[in-house]
């Protein structure tokens, strides 16, 4: 027995000399106690199904272990200031080095925060101006804090750095003047009991608020939407106009005293002070941007944008895209910024009709350009000492936007606000500042980092990979991609299932040696055994009508027509930055929502949190045919079914509602008179009243990481004893909650409402997913299958419009086809599907497809191609056809 541990030791002492990390007894969230080893200075991809335990590895237990060994060296004080995460459940990890973690997130709600923000290179282009830059004769030099439309300093004092200023109207607060005061004409006011209030308050003045609005004189009119009084009036709830006047003669006591405030007053008012993201969207409707009139958008202050450089002010340079604006500062690298040799930055009128209009369209959705154009006399020659602070500041910049360029978003400005960015950019601008930061003998581990990419946009991202290697780091990367697989230096296959079913190693080494894996999903398509499946499907659908889009203006879009097939599925592809969901998750979404009447809260609108009104992004453009087709439209996006972890699957789908009526129709819950809330951790009678329902405590560590642990009282069971004695088949409600969606369906299999929702999730891939796991611990790519699910438990009546925007995102392939299935059952339902993706295998299983492109930015945001699979395979200027060609070749 001795000898057998000497050996283990002297293996695993040898492992560590050969430069591999050991990890020992991991049982972080689903894994099976798994040992594994992984080499150092290599590419080492994490795959499985999802749910299968890739990230619990990859991120819960290797890349939490080395942040926990580093905060460990750090000062107790300061590590009271950083976010810290908790000890993973493994024996033991060795040869583990210094680890970053670059994960998907969205992007900041903040409309302020841009690309140059994120990457830092808006405070080295202020460096520039400020040092650098041209002044107009005899003003004095600003500092870079003066270049800052975000700090007091810099900011244009008319529109407070925003670019833009907010006008409430009478057209847009009384939409329809037909109507009467009574009539709710003025639809700006609240509603319920405040908005009646209001109304009240106009008869005790003596309005008339049974005559239509139009009829009303415009002084009056002017007066109730308008005023900044605020008059205190007695208000006989309930009363008559007649009776109000009566009243009010005979010194009747009133109901209240209510204080009157203009409509435009409430609106602005509302939005600037509500904490509700929901009244700031309600209000936000009745805004309407439009360009500052100081700073023509431009956003910072008058003596701020008198500065250029390269003929340019800072406002100018940060709208160009990144590949041009390497140009315009290789001059100023070369240290040669003799007036001959700087080139003009763009041509005057170029610069009228694209730069000036982007900023307007931006506002205003497409409304006219303004007069903005720059002043492109050359940067004279400059002191010696600007010269050099030019060189060195231009050379950094540039470096910087070089790594980003090769990463493939050339296409980004850097006024390009973060809401606006997927996921998948964003963990590439991350990227980028880390190839620059020439680190060495670190590991990078990354979440999908091809989320997002295009096929052609892949190699620059697998040249990152490289150099990185190459620098001495190594890279830990969970992915489904299968082109990135195949590229790994090391293999590691998590599975062979989701859940309970999942957290095994069944392979690591060598890509190639997952061949023999049987029990592996990746290796079915690995090596081509998986080809691609029409769902029996011989021919693509033909479409009975067309959806047609004409004159689509937004971000790169300009005049753009459209046409998507009603009752098909169709698939709108391009590289990254080409204009996919502008025309789909903007356009299309914009004009069909207008056309239903429905609103649509999207994801880039931060839930009302940022800087403008929801409108402030419309698109613009028009329907052309079709729409009549249409009677109802869903937005299936990515964002989080809910921000605590009182929100879960269970309460988002509905169907806790069904499960806590079960609980509240048994003998025993009737004795003691529970009602359905009885059954709810939310309320205060049925939950435990130590954790309010949360099932576990929080214990301040101080310098440490705080500890989350089990309520003392519930033991994590969310609800108090009275509650928990009542048994459903022998199941309390915490039992239940505590169930996989698989085994709950088994459960509930008499019950066809819950059964049904059951069987859909499960269909869709979800079947390891927790009933309670709260909605926290969901990635982008469940909380949106989750949305799809609880869409596809509703009865299908045809004539939906579905928008599904890179439903693929954290999936692996064989969750794909499972997930394609349903949206061709959708189709089947007489419905319309739209996807926005990059998955080859997803566009060859299409009715339809709509390559963008044929680049990026400016050089994209036309249709390369339209047709079916068969058309797009054969367009030689498409560069999806490429990709698509070899996914085609492998179908049924």
């Amino acid at each position: 027995m001795r000898n057998d541990k000497k050996q283990n030791d002297k293996k695993q002492n040898d492992r560590k000399s050969a430069g591999f990390v050991l990890v020992r007894g991991a049982r972080e969230h689903n894994l099976k106690n798994v040992d594994l080893d992984v080499p150092r200075d290599a590419l080492v991809v994490f795959s499985g199904v999802s749910g299968s335990g890739k990230s619990s590895l990859a991120f819960g237990t290797l890349y939490a272990e080395a942040q926990r060994r580093y905060l460990e060296s750090v000062a107790p004080y300061a590590r009271r200031l950083m976010d810290q995460v908790g000890v993973p459940a493994v024996d033991s990890i060795d040869g583990l080095p210094p680890a970053i973690a670059l994960q998907q997130q969205r992007g900041s709600p903040n409309a302020r925060s841009s690309v140059g923000s994120v990457t830092t290179l808006s405070s080295l282009l202020r460096m520039l101006y400020s040092r650098a830059g041209s002044y107009p004769p005899g003003q004095p030099m600003l500092f870079a804090e003066d270049f800052s439309p975000n700090s007091p300093q810099g900011a244009c004092p008319g529109c407070h750095g925003l670019g833009h200023v907010f006008e409430v109207t009478e057209e847009t607060m009384v939409p329809d003047p037909t109507l009467t005061i009574r009539d709710r004409a003025v639809a700006a006011w609240p509603p319920a009991w405040h908005g009646q209030n209001l109304r009240d308050i106009l008869v005790s003045l003596g309005h008339d608020i049974d005559k239509p609005w139009h009829k009303l004189p415009r002084k009056t009119r002017d007066w109730i939407l308008y005023t900044e009084e605020q008059p205190t009036v007695p208000v006989y709830a309930g009363f008559s106009p007649e009776e109000t006047r009566q009243a009010l003669a005979s010194g009747i006591e009133p109901s209240y005293q209510g204080t009157f405030m203009g409509a435009r007053k409430y609106v602005l008012h509302t939005f600037a002070t509500t904490q509700s993201a929901q009244m700031k969207r309600r209000v936000s409707r009745f805004m309407r941007p439009s360009l500052c009139p100081q700073c023509k958008g431009k956003r910072l202050k008058r003596e701020s944008l008198s500065v250029k450089f390269a003929g340019m002010d800072l406002a100018e340079m940060s709208a160009l895209p990144l590949q041009r604006l390497v140009e315009i500062l290789r001059p100023a690298v070369d240290a040669r910024m003799d007036e001959e040799r700087l080139p003009a930055p763009i041509d005057a009128a170029a610069m009228k009709a694209s730069a000036a209009a982007e900023r307007a369209r931006r506002l205003t959705a497409g409304g006219a350009a303004h007069d903005a154009s720059p002043d492109v006399r050359r940067t004279p020659n400059l002191s010696e000492e600007k010269r050099i602070a030019a060189q060195r500041i231009a050379s950094a910049v540039s470096q910087r936007v070089e790594t980003l360029v090769g990463l493939g978003l050339g296409y980004l400005s850097l006024d390009r606000s973060t809401p606006t960015l997927s996921p998948g950019e964003l963990q590439r601008l991350r990227l980028a500042t880390q190839i620059r930061s020439n680190l060495f003998g670190v590991v990078y581990v990354l979440d999908e980092p091809s989320a997002g990419l295009h096929p052609a946009d892949a190699e620059s991202l697998y040249a990152a990979f490289d150099a990185l290697k190459q620098a001495g780091n190594t890279l830990f990367v969970v992915e489904h991609d299968l082109h990135l697989i195949r590229r790994a230096d090391w293999l590691v296959d998590v599975g062979p299932d989701a859940g309970e079913k999942g957290g095994r190693i069944l392979y690591s080494g060598p890509p190639e040696g997952l061949q023999d894996v049987t029990a592996s999903h990746t290796a079915r398509y690995l090596f081509g055994t998986a080809p691609v499946a029409r769902d029996a499907r011989a021919q693509a659908r033909v479409a009975r009508d067309y959806l047609r889009l004409e004159g689509i203006r937004h971000n790169n879009l300009h005049g753009v027509d459209a046409a998507f097939p009603i009752g098909a599925l169709t698939t709108v592809t391009g590289v990254s930055g080409s204009g996919k969901s502008s025309l789909v998750s903007h356009a299309l979404v914009d004009l069909v929502s207008a056309h239903l009447g429905q609103e649509v809260a999207r994801e880039d609108q931060g839930d009302g949190e940022g800087e403008g009104p929801v409108s402030s992004m419309r698109a613009a453009g028009r329907l052309a045919g079709g729409q009549d087709a249409i009677r109802r439209l869903v937005v299936v996006d990515q964002k989080p079914i809910g921000r605590t972890p009182r929100s879960n699957l269970a309460t988002y789908t509905g169907l806790f509602d069904d499960v806590r009526k079960l609980f509240a129709s048994t003998r025993a819950a009737r004795a003691r008179r529970y009602d359905a809330g009885r059954f709810s951790f939310n309320v205060a009678k049925g939950r435990c009243d130590t954790c309010e329902g949360e099932g576990f405590v929080s214990v301040e560590m101080l310098f440490m990481p705080s500890v989350y642990a089990p309520c003392p009282k519930c033991h994590g069971a969310r609800y108090n004893e009275a509650t928990l004695s009542i048994l459903w088949n022998g199941k309390s409600i915490a039992d239940v909650l505590g169930l996989t969606v698989e085994a709950a369906r088994a459960f509930f299999a008499d019950q066809p409402s819950i059964a049904r929702s059951l069987s859909v999730l499960e269909d869709i891939g979800l079947g390891y997913l927790r009933l309670g796991q709260p909605a926290t611990e969901l990635s982008g790519g469940e909380a949106q299958r989750i949305k799809l699910g609880t869409e596809l438990q509703r009865s299908q009546r045809g004539s939906t419009l579905y928008v599904l925007d890179e439903p693929t995102t954290g999936l692996h392939p064989a969750d794909v086809d499972r997930l394609m299935r349903q949206l061709h059952a959708l189709v089947d339902a007489r419905n319309t599907v739209v996807l926005v993706e990059h998955d080859v295998r997803v566009m060859a299983q299409s009715d339809w497809i709509i390559d963008l492109g044929p680049g990026a930015g400016a050089e994209g945001g036309r249709i390369v191609a339209s047709g079916t699979v068969e058309t797009v395979v054969a367009n030689k200027l498409s560069r999806t056809a490429p990709y698509l060609r070899e996914a085609w070749a492998q179908r049924v």
